[in-house]
């Protein structure tokens, strides 16, 4: 049994123990890391992880990772992923993509998929230089949708809970014309009648039109559940896909209410809790990409339902609850990355404003939540550079601009995208004020030898993996 007062220096320990004993084979030391990529929706992820990847195999743009700007790292290269079951994420062909003769945004993935990346460098750390002048760290890169994580949380909702709260949330704008066609046949059915079938079938049908308007909504909304009605992969037409919210109370047995529910409990048993045992709670470091730009655009209703995804998204590191502890026991991310993409569609001097407006739509989940071990941070980054800020004069005044190519432009443009609000604010009985525009790559990516341009990638990769680096 463990004292309490020793848990702290325990679990403290337990790490030293961990990591002193890697496996040393072939001379070398070995270690392995498994990071977590996932991004709420039009965040980035694929451009995220092929940037990642293409710049720790070059090396030439990273002068914020201590490793490399001290002089130990020496090389990197690809590896045969540890996992025989999971997709390969195909970084060759995104990478294409984006430095061909016409480069252009991939196809963003749609389920899981993994990389292994090793890292050989030489330690700074004493225990380590002593073991050997030569270590390598084993990268396992584990990118995953977005609605994947905002699923977690599921597993602490009974049926009843989370159809109150995702009818409450349907009948809001913009999501009340979305769901109309759904919220109008739920008006039809008796959730105490018997079940039939067909009925739950079309239920399922009409809520998963609706999952799916939500994510082509230009109103960039973010919370989706569950996750695998919009890719259901290997689940896809099995029963435990087939139910939908239902308003009212717990009806009895044989009822609609009691199919649906039923239903619901196997997607959290089998589909939500296989994640979390098969890939998230083997991850050592997690990073959560948001588009905060976009939600900023689409107005109010997209960033208060960013907000919520967010919180959710804090959720799966929530301690306290035994209820919450029972499923999440043995969890090791010790390590959040809260991650504000496409920094470079804004001029340089509003990167700042752009994170902590990302702060403050965390700050009141991160407040209540009691971390154990596990450090938080949030940064403004661009994956891939598209634009140079550059000074523009406009009736006599000097503007910090951005020149890039907009998306369905075809030469370079000087625009002036407006500046970061300070608490996301948007003026009554006005049209919102937001419109920062998307940029195309750009055209020169061919022959770069240094990595792909980016902004704070290697500022990211410090916090995540510097200190497995030392």
């Amino acid at each position: 049994m463990r004292i309490p007062v020793f848990n702290d220096l325990f679990d403290a320990g337990t790490r030293f123990v961990e990591r002193a004993g890697d496996l040393v084979t072939g001379g070398i030391l070995e270690q392995d890391v498994r990071l977590g990529v996932t991004g709420l929706r039009r965040a980035g992820k694929t451009v995220f992880v092929t940037a990642l990847v293409d710049n720790l195999l070059k090396a030439g743009r990273l002068p914020f990772l201590d490793v490399v700007s001290s002089g130990r790292f020496q090389a990197a290269r690809l590896r045969p992923q540890p996992d025989p079951d999971v997709p390969r994420f195909d970084v060759e062909r995104y990478l294409a993509a984006l430095t061909g003769p016409e480069p252009h945004w991939p196809e963003p993935t749609r389920g899981i998929g993994q990389l292994r990346l090793s890292l050989r460098y030489r330690p700074n750390a004493v225990i380590k230089r002593t073991l050997q002048p030569v270590a390598t760290l084993n990268l396992d890169i584990v990118d995953y949708p977005g609605e994947w994580l905002l699923d977690l949380p599921l597993l602490r909702q009974s049926f009843a809970e989370w159809s109150t709260l995702t009818l409450e949330l349907a009948a809001r704008p913009p999501r009340d014309e979305l769901s109309a066609a759904w919220r109008g046949w739920l008006a039809t059915v008796d959730p105490g009648a018997p079940a039939e079938e067909e009925t739950a079938r079309r239920g399922a049908a009409l809520y998963t039109d609706y999952l799916h308007a939500c994510r082509r909504s230009d109103n960039v909304l973010s919370l989706i559940q569950p996750g695998r009605f919009l890719e259901p992969g290997e689940w896809k037409d099995a029963p435990l896909l087939t139910f939908c919210p239902l308003p009212g109370e717990k009806r009895g047995r044989g009822s609609l209410w009691a199919l649906m529910e039923e239903r619901y409990e196997a997607y959290k048993a089998k589909v939500v809790r296989g994640f979390f045992s098969e890939h998230f709670a083997r991850l050592d470091r997690q990073i959560v990409l948001i588009d905060v730009l976009g939600a900023l655009n689409s107005g109010p209703a997209g960033m208060s339902d960013m907000k919520r995804a967010l919180e959710l998204s804090l959720e799966p590191f929530r301690h306290g609850s035994a209820g919450w502890l029972d499923w999440l026991f043995g969890t090791k991310i010790d390590r959040v990355l809260f991650a504000a993409t496409k920094a470079d569609h804004v001029a340089s001097h509003q990167h700042n404003s752009l994170r902590h407006l990302l702060d403050r739509l965390v700050s009141d989940a991160r407040s209540s939540i009691r971390f154990e071990g596990a450090q938080v941070d949030t940064m403004a980054i661009a994956a891939l550079k598209c634009t140079e800020t550059v000074v523009s004069e406009h009736e006599g005044r000097q503007l910090r601009c951005v020149r890039g190519v907009p998306i369905g432009r075809d030469r370079p443009t000087v625009l002036f995208p407006g500046e970061i609000p300070e608490n996301a604010d948007f003026p009554p009985g006005r049209d919102n004020p937001y419109k920062f525009m998307a940029f195309q790559p750009p055209d020169n990516l061919a022959h770069e030898t240094r990595g792909l341009p980016h902004i704070r990638l290697d500022q990211a990769l410090q916090f995540l993996l510097g200190d497995y680096l030392e």
